[in-house]
């Protein structure tokens, strides 16, 4: 009874009802139009084909495209509205204000001379692979991704293992404390982060705190980041939400980054909630993974914090205070990458991409979610079907029914191919990662599905030869083992109102 009342009075119901009377308002009002007037339902009609030739005309993905097509074609008097409410989100006065207020942060100060590219580190790469030098540069223009030497990698293969060590990091803070996360809840987690976090101000650790209004409206109160102001935590909330239809609700800030002193960096898929370290149990085990970067790379985590930090805060910060004052060995090539959806450039899909056409032996990934456009299916397809060893986990138990079973409908293309797909059966796996021959892996935070690839902030950090792609290598080789293998067999015996609610489901997954 409790926690129904905490439901009711919480302030993501209210946001829930608010938009909900929204949405009926404006279809009782279209309803009531076609209703009084043939000249609207003519003038509308009349407006669907223009609509719908103006989606197609536009520099949108294909099957985003294709999905508001067939809602605009089949129900103009609603689709007309509804696409200009929430699938025209780019071009607008205020998106494009946005972008350019995003770039300019990027650029505060006297930050962009702290990150130019060490062209040797370039040279030195190319010489070993020169594919992966075109996906460096590549990273490199359209993110300002700089690739770093002299800077130590650890990989961590579960959440309890990563979290004890960025504590025990956090603990030995002197400078500064950076955190940017998606979702932070009450419990065991936040008390043992936020016991840490006020210590630490007492020994006059700068500490500020990041983190999305959505991933944490179900859990902290409307003003929660006044009370960790007062404790003197700098605290900001990425894109509060206003209950109104705007497309902008869907830009979420997904990245995780913990950077503690200039000299290390964390990012991997982990939020701070207990069902991250399995100390609670909502979706059977949960499988996560995080790598930490100590040395020079770190410099462009701290970037891409300041960057959002800056954004939400509409401030500006000199950066140059936060640089890494210690020196490492190289392992490898590391280069950190963002991703932001105020523009075109589908900065981590594309990277994926890379890895898959310029695969040679095998391309191992894990991710949580396989919603997948053209260009990715067209991409694992051919890898496939030459001969490379393809194969991609996925949750047995799935945080969300709906996803999981678009995830789902793309199996038996993807089986028919030569794909191989596995199902973590212990529970779910939240992890996000990428390896390739043994050469080159990501670990980030970007799903493989519409909302990571065009609707959310991402991150992520590209490895080149470096000793830890063994250690990811040989972490998704044990996860095969506790996993249960997906045959086309299976999926063919697939029962025919499953498919083809999943089919459907599929079709408005760009929309979700």
């Amino acid at each position: 009874m409790k926690r129904l009342l905490r439901i009711l009075t919480g302030r993501f119901f209210a946001f829930i009802v608010l938009i909900s009377i929204q949405i009926f308002i404006l279809v009782a009002l279209i309803l009531n139009f076609a209703e009084q007037s043939n000249v609207y339902l003519t003038i509308i009609y009349i407006l669907g084909f223009i609509a719908a030739f103006y989606v197609v005309s536009r520099e949108e993905h294909p099957t985003f495209k294709m999905s508001w097509v067939i809602v605009i074609l089949a129900a103009p008097i609603f689709g007309v509205p509804f696409y200009l409410i929430f699938g025209n989100k780019r071009d607008t006065k205020k998106v494009a204000k946005q972008l350019s207020d995003y770039n300019k942060y990027f650029f505060y100060n006297s930050a962009k001379n702290l990150s130019l590219q060490n062209e040797q580190t370039l040279e030195s790469l190319s010489l070993v692979n020169p594919n992966y030098r075109r996906q460096c540069d590549y990273l490199a223009n359209i993110s300002d991704a700089a690739v770093y030497q002299g800077t130590r990698v650890s990989y961590f293969e579960s959440g309890d293992i990563a979290v004890e060590e960025i504590l025990k990091v956090m603990e030995q803070a002197k400078r500064f404390i950076l955190i940017e996360t998606f979702i932070i809840d009450f419990g065991y987690l936040w008390d043992r982060f936020l016991a840490l976090l006020e210590k630490k101000i007492e020994e006059n650790v700068d500490i500020y705190l990041l983190y999305d209004d959505l991933g944490t409206i179900r859990n902290f109160p409307i003003n929660y980041v006044k009370t960790l102001n007062r404790k003197g935590i700098k605290a900001t909330v990425f894109n509060k939400l206003k209950a109104h239809l705007n497309p902008r609700l869907n830009y979420r800030d997904h990245r995780k980054l913990i950077i503690v002193d200039g000299h290390t960096g964390f990012t991997g898929g982990i939020n701070i909630a207990d069902e991250y370290i399995n100390r609670k149990i909502r979706f059977g085990h949960w499988k996560d993974t995080a790598v930490k970067l100590e040395g020079e790379a770190v410099f462009s985590l701290t970037e891409m914090f300041f960057q959002q930090w800056c954004f939400a805060s509409r401030s500006t910060i000199d950066i140059s205070r936060f640089t890494c004052k210690r020196e490492f060995e190289s392992d490898g090539w590391v280069q950190p990458f963002g991703d932001s959806p105020l523009d075109n450039d589908n900065i981590a899909e594309n990277a994926y991409i890379q890895i898959i056409n310029h695969a040679v032996k095998y391309v191992w990934i894990t991710t949580p979610y396989l919603i997948l456009d053209t260009q990715m299916i067209t991409a694992l397809t051919i890898a496939a079907q030459s001969k490379v060893d393809v194969r991609i986990i996925t949750p047995s138990i799935p945080d969300k029914w709906y996803v999981h079973s678009v995830s789902r409908s793309h199996y038996a293309q993807l089986l028919r191919a030569g794909v191989r797909i596995y199902e973590y059966t212990p529970g779910f796996i939240h992890s996000k990662m990428f390896v390739c021959d043994d050469s080159v892996a990501i670990v980030g935070t970007t799903n493989m599905d519409y909302r990571s690839f065009y609707l959310h902030f991402e991150c992520g950090v590209a490895l080149y030869y470096s000793s830890v792609i063994n250690d990811v290598r040989n972490d998704i080789d044990r996860t095969f083992d506790v996993s249960r293998e997906i045959s086309l067999e299976q999926q063919m015996k697939t029962p025919f109102l499953t498919r083809l609610l999943r089919n459907i489901l599929k079709l408005f997954s760009p929309m979700m």
